[in-house]
């Protein structure tokens, strides 16, 4: 089952994290399974950009992007080459390496 190292971040995992994910699922879901409640405003559906991620390794084992989602990464604060919706990019077999980016465009979080 491959990994999924989280770099630390100062709200959503201050230590970071190394958590293990199914192949298939999202690394949003991956995420928010192993209580790393990174922000999804949409609900997953691909219709914002606060669950973005910059994938520090693995990236070329994701899925490819397509183009709403990379049409949505042009407003995501702090793109980047290796930036991926965490809800559109699924794990495949091997590790990953993510940073939550410390911004997002949300101006009002749930919970919060």
């Amino acid at each position: 089952m491959p990994q999924i190292i989280v770099l630390p971040h100062a709200e959503y995992c201050p230590e970071g994290a190394v958590i293990e994910a199914k192949t298939g699922v999202s690394v949003c879901d991956a995420l928010l399974a192993n209580d790393i409640d990174i922000e999804h405003a949409c609900e997953k559906s691909c219709a914002c950009t606060t669950c973005h991620v910059i994938v520090r390794e693995g990236f070329d084992s994701l899925n490819e992007a397509e183009e709403k989602e990379e049409d949505l990464l042009d407003k995501a604060w702090g793109l980047e080459p290796h930036s991926r919706l965490s809800c559109q990019a699924i794990v495949a077999d091997e590790d990953l390496t993510v940073e939550i980016p410390k911004y997002t465009i949300n101006h009002a979080k749930e919970g919060h």
